[in-house]
């Protein structure tokens, strides 16, 4: 058994725990940085990347199957899904070298062996060391939820974990969930042609969203053939046969669990931990993390209430700030714009979505957006939000056409 001493120890090496390392040695801190895994957290290994390798590629099929409208004729179109993996994989093992040399390069002393805090000030290995922090942050992250009758076992119920190392697509698969990892799922599965239903407990699709985008998004899953089932769950499975709660029979090849993630922490909070990132179990998304290392080494503090959401594939479905269903009518002013009216949309043949505008005494209090480019659109609108810039002094700006960020600029003069 050794001791040793450093002013920083952090738990889990995903984009909180590193974010905080990174920056705590930049300040000229001892820092010691514990992964059981790999690093980079589930985000990079198991989440957010390897999820929009995989999209990215399946809109990439999907496009060339239906170019004819574009003038461009190909033969046939084949896909090797191994291949869709292969690559996933060299984008993660890529992006976690980068992250790997960037500790190396700040001197942070990284340990790849699962790690314990035992108190404020002391975290100890499986094999007897212990480590002297002056200051510790837990970023352990969180793991798929387990949902009675509906255990994962790897081949017919699968988490996100799971999915993501399947070596060949079903011919059909269900998702139980209609959040972000549900949706991005059954964009890419739909994509690759895999026959794709959804079965949602809410009344709505992407029930966190403000009520006209989950609308919206139902009506684009509608168009796209992908069957759903709204307040609906599981009631039962028998030898691969699901029967859902209206008594519906259904038999998918393959079924995702996607019904969201619990905080990788088994044994109560202690005084004097920083705990960062999903294990505090508030909004679990990467760039959320990113910010609480931020705000906890280097003190600059942010919105909790302004972190955007954004759900990826076409069109992308992003958001920030209040919804309009939590919001008395009174002083609020609401504005609505169709992309379809913005040209660079027919351009790209990328009509579908609107961008919506909340405003109260002429600051943006909510925004949220259905359309191509709705992540790059939103942080403009962030920026205002987070400055209280109001909307007249925003249409001071020059907004350059086309865009979809003219669709910003038209929505400004529709507020009175």
């Amino acid at each position: 058994m050794e001791e040793f001493d450093f002013d920083l120890g952090i738990v889990g090496a995903g984009p909180g725990g590193y974010t905080a390392a990174l920056h705590a040695a930049k300040n000229g801190k001892s820092v010691v940085l514990f992964e059981k895994d790999e690093i980079g957290g589930i985000c990079l290994n198991k989440g957010c990347i390897p999820t929009k390798s995989i999209l990215h590629t399946s809109e990439v099929y999907a496009q060339t199957l239906n170019c004819a409208d574009l003038g461009i004729s190909v033969g046939e179109v084949k896909l090797d899904y191994s291949k869709v993996q292969e690559r996933k994989t060299q984008v993660i093992e890529k992006l976690r070298k980068g992250i790997e040399l960037a500790l190396k390069n700040a001197k942070v002393k990284v340990i790849k062996e699962e790690a314990k805090i035992k108190n404020s000030t002391q975290i100890l290995t499986k094999d007897g060391n212990i480590f002297n922090c002056k200051e510790i942050i837990c970023a352990t992250g969180s793991s798929p939820r387990i949902i009675k009758g509906l255990e994962f076992d790897g081949e017919f119920i699968l988490s996100s974990d799971d999915i993501l190392n399947l070596q060949a697509l079903p011919k059909s698969i269900l998702i139980v969930g209609s959040g972000a990892i549900g949706l991005e799922w059954a964009r890419i599965m739909s994509n690759f042609g895999v026959q794709t239903t959804i079965v949602e407990m809410a009344q709505h699709l992407l029930p966190i969203a403000d009520i006209e985008v989950s609308k919206r998004v139902e009506r684009i899953f509608k168009t796209k053939k992908i069957p759903f089932y709204l307040n609906s769950s599981i009631k039962k499975i028998e030898n691969k046969e699901v029967t859902i709660s209206n008594d519906e029979i259904l038999h998918p090849e393959k079924i995702l669990v996607a019904t969201g993630r619990i905080p990788n922490i088994t044994d109560n909070k202690i005084d004097g931990v920083k705990y960062i990132g999903d294990v505090t179990g508030q909004i679990q998304l990467a760039h959320f993390a990113i910010k609480e290392a931020i705000e906890e080494t280097d003190s600059i503090p942010f919105r909790k209430d302004l972190t955007p959401s954004v759900i990826y594939g076409t069109p992308e479905i992003a958001w920030a700030g209040k919804r309009e269903q939590d919001l008395e009518a009174g002083t609020l002013k609401k504005t609505t714009t169709l992309i379809s009216s913005l040209g660079k949309s027919h351009c790209d043949n990328e009509t579908e979505g609107f961008i919506k505008l909340l405003a109260q005494d002429k600051k943006i209090i909510g925004v949220h957006i259905v359309s191509k480019e709705a992540s790059s659109m939103l942080q403009q609108i962030l920026i205002a939000m987070q400055n209280d810039i109001t909307t007249d002094k925003l249409k001071e700006v020059c907004f350059a056409h086309p865009t979809y960020s003219e669709g910003i600029f038209e929505s400004l003069f529709k507020i009175n």
